[in-house]
């Protein structure tokens, strides 16, 4: 049933692409911590940008367990689920990093997501995960769902923000400069948008 791939292209590149959802796991390296498991979603804000690299936009949210487990150990499987159509899920798995609204490569990344208005957001960083690993399995219990529309609640909420009102947002969170389990999360102050 299942398949390993030497890289993301073709079809299989087609189909991350064509899913309006997809799902991030991390976890600590401690066994008794808390393991992350995200949806994530919003129309151009994931990219392939070779047969073994993929990245998305890390927005504003009220904890960074993804960013923090990344800092402390990088690992990081993505999920794909075929809603419609034919039955199918991939998954990659990898090596994951924040790149920094303050990192040099930043503004380079960023250009590959020109769908998408970031400003509306509260872009925090990108994150560029390398595959060590691809497969797909058939998905066969995957129910059929019908994606009608992004949410525009989050646009709403954070357009309102700029760096520094942003930047107080995150510092008010529990969970943003900490994860839940105590590691070093998002790097605050947030440093200034440079793009």
């Amino acid at each position: 049933m299942g398949k390993t791939y030497a890289g993301i292209d073709g079809r299989l590149r087609s189909f991350i692409e064509a899913q309006p959802v997809f799902f991030t796991a991390t976890a600590p390296l401690s066994g008794d911590g808390t393991v992350n498991l995200s949806p994530k979603g919003l129309t151009g804000s994931f990219a392939v940008l070779d047969e073994l690299t993929v990245a998305y936009l890390d927005f504003a949210g009220s904890n960074a367990e993804t960013i923090a487990h990344l800092r402390e150990n990088g690992r990081i499987t993505l999920m794909w689920c075929a809603f419609q159509g034919p039955p199918n899920i991939v998954r990659v798995h990898g090596r994951g990093e924040p790149v920094f609204r303050d990192d040099p490569r930043f503004p380079e990344l960023l250009s590959r997501f020109p769908d998408i208005d970031t400003s509306a957001h509260g872009l925090r960083a990108i994150i560029v995960v390398t595959a060590e690993l691809v497969r797909d399995t058939c998905g066969y219990a995957v129910p059929f769902m019908a994606y009608e529309a992004d949410r525009d609640l989050h646009g709403k909420r954070f357009a309102r923000e700029g760096d520094t009102s942003l930047s107080d947002y995150f510092t008010k969170k529990e969970h943003v400069a900490t994860s839940l389990d105590g590691l070093p999360g998002l790097p605050l102050p947030l440093p200034p948008s440079t793009v």
